[in-house]
C-alpha cells in the first residue's frame, strides 16, 4: 500500500505541475487578451470613418463599426473564458481531483483509470484526460455504483463495464493526505471529514460527496417537474445547485445563467448560496425571492406585506380577536379554489363588473368613467375580452387626438408658450425643424410657425394621459379586486366548494386594508393574478430553467401563477413540509397536488430521506419531533446528545445562555444561533444579551448570513446551518401549540455538531417523546 501511496502521490506532482504550466500559460494570455480589449475599446473610433454623404458612404460606416464592434466582441469573450478557465485551474491547485475509478469497458480487456474532480484537464499533447469533469457522463459511475456491473449514458446511448474500484482521496495543496479503497472501508470517511467540519459564511460545492439520491437531482434530465422533497440536512439546495452547474456543462450551447432564476428565501439565503457555482467555475444563475417580484410588480400601488410580517403576526398575534379569521383567510387565499375563483370572476366581466377611471385633463373631464364602461359594454361580446379592451384602447386614443384639437383653441396655450424659457423654446425649434426635414446644418434657416408649436405644446401636455391609455391604468383594477369583497354572498359564483365560514370577517378585513392602500401577503399573488388575466400576462420566455427552494412555504396559487409567468421553463422544486411553517401550508404533507401544473408524465418526485447535517444523536431526537419522523435516516456521525435545561426566570435563563456560549467558543465553534421562536422574541433576546461579545441580531431584510454568534428568528434560519444552536426557551408557553410544531423543528435541525435547549418553565410537549426514550440529556 506504501508504493501505491508513493505512486498516487507522484501522479498528484505530475498533475500539479501540467496545472501550474497552464496557470503560467493563461496568466500571460489574459494579460494580453485584456491589453487587447482595452486599446480595442480606446481606439474604437480612430478606426471609423464616419460618412453619411451618400447611400455608399453610409453603408461603408456600417460595414466599419460592424467589423469594429466584431472585433471587441471577440475579444471580450476569448477573455472571458481565459480568465474563467484561469480561476478554475487556480481551484484546482488546492484540489486537482477527489476521487477515481477504474473501470473496464465492456469489450475491452484492459481497465481505465479514470480521476474525477471539478472541472476536466488534459495532459501535456491534448490528446489524454489527466481529470474528468465531475459533470462528464463517465463520471456518474462514481456516484451511482458500487463496484460490480456498472453503465454510464452518453448522447448516442449506454455504455457498459464492470467498476472494478472506487477511491476516494484527500488532497490539500498538492499533497494526497488519505485514499481509501471504498469497496473495502465501511461508511464514507471523506464525507464523515468534510461533515464533521465548522462552517463559515457561505454554502460550499458537494462535488467530493455527492451521494447517489443527490446524483439523480443532479442529472435527473427529462419531464417539466422535478419534486424533490427531502428531509431537513439532506443536501437538497447543494444537489440543485450542482444541478445548476451539471445543466451549464451539459447544455453550454444553448443555455447561459442569465436564463436559470432561483427564488429563494430571502436576500441572507441569497447571500449563503452565492458561492457553490463560481467555487465550479460557473457563473450564478439570478437569484430573486418572490417577495421581490411582487414589489417590483405592486409597490407603486400598494405597501406590500412581506411573508415574514404575515407569519410574524400569526406567530405573536394568537390572542387578537381577528386572528382566527385571519388565518382562514391566508389558507382560503392560497389554495386553488381561490385560484378558479379568481379566474372565474375574471371571466364574468366580460359581461358586467368592469370598472374603469375617468380621463381627466385640466381638471375637466374628456371621458368619464361611466362613458368608458358604456362604451365597452356595447361593443361585441363575441370578441375576444383583450380584443375588446385593446378596441376601447384605440377608441381612447380617439378621444385625446379629438380632445386635442379642442384644446388648441384654448387660453392656456398661448399662457404656456408665453412661459417658455429659451432653453425650451429652442428644443421646440429643433424639433419642429428636424420634423419638416432640416439637416442639422440648416435649421438655423427653420421659420416656426405659431401654429406648429401650438400643436406641439398641446401634444405634450396630453403624453402622459396616452401613456396611461397605453397601459391600461384607464382599469380599476383596485375597486374590480375590491369588488370581490363588497358582498361575502357573491362568491357562491364563482366557486364550487365551501368559503370558510369566517369569509364576511375575511372579506371586511380586505377591503378595509385595500382602502387604507395596503395589500396583505396573501391578497398580493390573487391581485396579481387578476390584474394579469384583464391586462395579459407579462410572461417571460427567456428563461430556461428555474429552481424553487424551501418550496412548501409557496402556496399551490403562487406555483400556478409561477407557471404562467415563465411558460418555457423547466421548474426544479425543493422543500421539506416538515418545514411547512407558513400558515397556508395547513396540514399538507407532500407535494402531489402539484404534480397537476404539467401533469403526470412530466413530474418526477424524488424523496431524499438521509439526512447528513446533523450527528447522529440531533437526528434521532429531531425526528421524535414530527409525524412520519421514523422514515428520516440519520448519517453515522457520532456526537453528543442534545441537552435540555430547565430554568426559573429569564435572568437565570441569560446567565445561562451567556455561560454556555463562552463553553462552546472554547470548543472552537464558529457559527452559534440562539433561535428564537419570533422577530420579536430575537430583539428581546438580544437586548438581554447584549454583553456577549461580537453577538448580531439577524432581522429579515439581513443583507447576508453572519458567522460568529447570532440572534435570529426561527424563520430565517431555514435552508442555514450552524456548528451549535441554542433554542432560546423551548417551554410549553412559547411551543404549546400544535400548530407550532414544524417551527420548532425547523429550529432543531439547524444544529450541525450540539444542540442545547432552555426552557423557562415547563418544557414543550414536543419534548415528551425524546424525553421519554432518553434521546435528550436533561
Amino acid at each position: 500500500m506504501n508504493s501505491e501511496f508513493q505512486q498516487e502521490q507522484k501522479r498528484v506532482n505530475n498533475v500539479m505541475e501540467t496545472i501550474t504550466e497552464q496557470i503560467s500559460r493563461l496568466e500571460v494570455e489574459t494579460s494580453q487578451r485584456k491589453n487587447e480589449v482595452v486599446n480595442i475599446r480606446k481606439h474604437f473610433w480612430d478606426e471609423i470613418k464616419v460618412n453619411t454623404d451618400t447611400f455608399d458612404d453610409f453603408l461603408e460606416t456600417v460595414i466599419s463599426l460592424r467589423q469594429e464592434a466584431q472585433a471587441l466582441s471577440v475579444s471580450q469573450s476569448t477573455h472571458k473564458h481565459a480568465s474563467k478557465r484561469l480561476s478554475t485551474l487556480c481551484r484546482m491547485q488546492k484540489v486537482p481531483y477527489f476521487g477515481r475509478i477504474d473501470f473496464i469497458e465492456e469489450g475491452m480487456s484492459t481497465q481505465e483509470h479514470i480521476y474525477i474532480g471539478i472541472s476536466s484537464l488534459m495532459d501535456k499533447s491534448g490528446e489524454d484526460f489527466l481529470i474528468y469533469d465531475w459533470r462528464a457522463p463517465i463520471s456518474s459511475v462514481y456516484y451511482d455504483y458500487q463496484p460490480g456491473p456498472a453503465q454510464y449514458a452518453i448522447p448516442g446511448g449506454t455504455i457498459q463495464g464492470e467498476l472494478e474500484k472506487k477511491w476516494q482521496y484527500l488532497i490539500r495543496g498538492g499533497v494526497l493526505q488519505s485514499m481509501f479503497d471504498t469497496s473495502l472501508t465501511i461508511g464514507d470517511e471523506i464525507l464523515q471529514q468534510v461533515l464533521g467540519q465548522g462552517t463559515d459564511k457561505h454554502m460550499h460545492s458537494i462535488v467530493a460527496t455527492i451521494q447517489q439520491e443527490q446524483n439523480r437531482i443532479i442529472r435527473h434530465n427529462h419531464g417539466k417537474l422535478l419534486i424533490v422533497h427531502g428531509a431537513a440536512g439532506s443536501g437538497k439546495t447543494s444537489a440543485a445547485l450542482q444541478r445548476i452547474a451539471y445543466l451549464l456543462y451539459k447544455y453550454r450551447d444553448s443555455l447561459n445563467a442569465d436564463q436559470i432564476i432561483l427564488f429563494s428565501p430571502n436576500s441572507m439565503f441569497n447571500s449563503y448560496v452565492s458561492n457553490v457555482l463560481p467555487e465550479l467555475g460557473e457563473e450564478n444563475m439570478q437569484q430573486v425571492t418572490f417577495q421581490e417580484y411582487l414589489d417590483h410588480r405592486l409597490s407603486k400601488e400598494f405597501q406590500v406585506e412581506n411573508p415574514y410580517e404575515q407569519l410574524e403576526y400569526v406567530l405573536t398575534a394568537a390572542n387578537a380577536p381577528s386572528h382566527g379569521s385571519r388565518v382562514a383567510g391566508i389558507r382560503f387565499k392560497a389554495s386553488t379554489c381561490f385560484f378558479e375563483v379568481i379566474k372565474s370572476y375574471r371571466k364574468s366581466l366580460e359581461l358586467s363588473g368592469m370598472l374603469f377611471k375617468g380621463i381627466n385633463f385640466r381638471g375637466k373631464p374628456i371621458v368619464t368613467a361611466q362613458q368608458i364602461a358604456d362604451r365597452f359594454y356595447s361593443s361585441d361580446t363575441s370578441i375576444n375580452f383583450h380584443n375588446r379592451l385593446e378596441e376601447l384602447k384605440e377608441w381612447l386614443m380617439k378621444q385625446i387626438k379629438e380632445a386635442e384639437k379642442v384644446e388648441r383653441m384654448k387660453p392656456w396655450v398661448q399662457e404656456a408658450i408665453e412661459l417658455l424659457s429659451n432653453e425650451e423654446y429652442h428644443k421646440a425649434h429643433i424639433y419642429l425643424a428636424k420634423k419638416r426635414g432640416f439637416e442639422r446644418e440648416s435649421i438655423g434657416d427653420y421659420e416656426m410657425e405659431p401654429e406648429a408649436l401650438t400643436r406641439l405644446i398641446v401634444h405634450q401636455k396630453l403624453k402622459p394621459l396616452r401613456k396611461r391609455i397605453r397601459a391600461f391604468h384607464f382599469i380599476d383594477i383596485k375597486e374590480i379586486y375590491k369588488q370581490l369583497f363588497a358582498d361575502p354572498l357573491q362568491i357562491k359564483q364563482w366557486i364550487e366548494g365551501e368559503t370558510p365560514v369566517e369569509w364576511a370577517d375575511i372579506c371586511r378585513a380586505t377591503l378595509e386594508m385595500v382602502d387604507e392602500g395596503k395589500l396583505l401577503y396573501e391578497d398580493a399573488t390573487p391581485f396579481l393574478l387578476m390584474k394579469e388575466l384583464i391586462q395579459g400576462f407579462q410572461t417571460n420566455r427567456s428563461i430556461k430553467h428555474i429552481l424553487v427552494d424551501e418550496a412548501q412555504d409557496y402556496s399551490p396559487f403562487q406555483f400556478e401563477f409561477l407557471k404562467r409567468l415563465f411558460p418555457s421553463a423547466r421548474m426544479t422544486v425543493l422543500g421539506d413540509f416538515n418545514q411547512a411553517i407558513f400558515a397556508h401550508a395547513d396540514e399538507m404533507v407532500d407535494f402531489n397536488s402539484l404534480s397537476s401544473l404539467y401533469g403526470q408524465d412530466e413530474t418526477e418526485v424524488i424523496n431524499m430521506t438521509r439526512s447528513y447535517r446533523s450527528t447522529k444523536p440531533i437526528i434521532e431526537f429531531t425526528r421524535r419531533l414530527v409525524p412520519n419522523g421514523e422514515r428520516i435516516i440519520p448519517f453515522e456521525r457520532d456526537g453528543e446528545l442534545p441537552v435540555l435545561t430547565q430554568l426559573f426566570d429569564h435572568a437565570e435563563l441569560h446567565r445561562c445562555i451567556v455561560s454556555k456560549v463562552e463553553a462552546l467558543r472554547s470548543l472552537g465553534y464558529n457559527s452559534i444561533a440562539i433561535i428564537c421562536k419570533s422577530a420579536e422574541e430575537s430583539k428581546s433576546a438580544y437586548e438581554a444579551l447584549s454583553n456577549i461579545e461580537d453577538i448580531k441580531l439577524i432581522k429579515n431584510g439581513s443583507p447576508e448570513y453572519e458567522q460568529g454568534v447570532v440572534v435570529i428568528p426561527s424563520y430565517l434560519s431555514k435552508g442555514i446551518e450552524f456548528e451549535a444552536v441554542i433554542i432560546y426557551d423551548a417551554s410549553e408557553q412559547k411551543y404549546g401549540d400544535k400548530s407550532l410544531r414544524r417551527v420548532f423543528y425547523t429550529a432543531c435541525t439547524r444544529a450541525m455538531h450540539d444542540l442545547q435547549l432552555y426552557s423557562v418553565g415547563e418544557p414543550s410537549s414536543f419534548l415528551l417523546n425524546a424525553l421519554q426514550e432518553n434521546l435528550i440529556r436533561v
